[in-house]
C-alpha cells in the first residue's frame, strides 16, 4: 500500500478537525468490517454494496457520510481496544491494564508496546484501527513509532518520526491515515527507545469493531 505517514499534534487542530480524524478513522473500521464479513455493514448503510470493494476511497467516504451525523452500524458494536486480563481482545494477553514498553534497556532498540506481548494476535471476531497516539512519561524515551503486520520482525505497515514532538506542551498527536488490523492477524506497535529508562507509558488511540452482541464489554 501506499504510505502516508506523518503526525499532527493536536493543540494545532480545531475540535472540528480532531471529529473529522476520529469519524475517518471509524469509517476506514467499517469499511474494512464489511470486507472482513464482521457484522453487515453493507446491509446496514443505504448505498454501500453499489460502490465496488476496489474503490475504498468512495466506500470510506459513503460510510463517514453515514455516521457523522450519529448513525451506525446496527450489525457491528465497537468500543476501544483495553490490554490485560479485563478484556478478551487478543489471543495472548499482557497481564497490564495499559498499554506500556518493557525497561528501555539499549538505545535503538524497538519494543513492544504491548510489554509482555511482541507478537499480539486479535480474535476471530476483532478487528482494530489505530489512529493516534499520546505519551505520559517524560522526557520523551522514544523517536519512532512502527506499526508491523506478521510479527515483531514482520513487514512495516506504517512509520511515524515521534522526535518533531518533543517541544509541544502535550504529546497527543493523530495519524495522518488510520492503520487496520484485520481478526486473527499478527501483528507488532513498536516504539524505538532514544534513551536508556523505566518503561514508557504509551497509549495508541483506537477503535475496535466486532460482530453486534459478541464483543465483550
Amino acid at each position: 500500500m501506499s504510505q502516508r505517514n506523518y503526525l499532527l499534534n493536536s493543540e494545532d487542530m480545531s475540535l472540528s478537525d480532531k471529529r473529522g480524524y476520529r469519524l475517518a478513522a471509524l469509517a476506514a473500521g467499517l469499511e474494512r468490517c464489511d470486507i472482513r464479513g464482521i457484522g453487515n455493514v453493507a446491509a446496514d448503510i443505504p448505498g454501500l454494496q453499489g460502490l465496488l470493494d476496489a474503490n475504498k476511497a468512495a466506500r470510506v467516504q459513503h460510510i463517514s457520510n453515514f455516521i457523522q451525523n450519529g448513525a451506525f452500524p446496527k450489525s457491528v458494536d465497537q468500543r476501544e481496544l483495553v490490554t490485560g486480563p479485563a478484556r478478551a481482545d487478543l489471543v495472548v494477553a499482557t497481564a497490564l491494564d495499559e498499554m506500556v514498553t518493557a525497561a528501555l534497556a539499549v538505545v535503538g532498540t524497538a519494543y513492544s508496546c504491548f510489554q509482555a506481548v511482541a507478537a499480539p494476535q486479535l480474535l476471530i471476531n476483532r478487528l482494530v484501527v489505530f489512529y493516534g497516539i499520546s505519551i505520559e512519561t517524560v522526557p520523551i524515551p522514544v523517536s519512532e513509532l512502527l506499526f508491523r503486520t506478521g510479527g515483531a520482525a514482520g513487514n512495516v505497515e506504517a512509520m511515524f518520526d515521534l522526535q518533531p514532538q518533543n517541544t509541544r506542551l502535550a504529546y497527543d498527536c493523530f495519524f495522518s491515515e488510520p492503520v487496520v488490523f484485520d481478526p486473527q492477524q499478527v501483528f507488532a506497535v513498536q516504539v524505538v527507545a532514544r534513551i536508556v529508562g523505566p518503561a514508557a507509558r504509551i497509549h495508541l488511540h483506537n477503535f475496535l469493531f466486532g460482530p453486534e452482541g459478541q464483543t465483550i464489554l
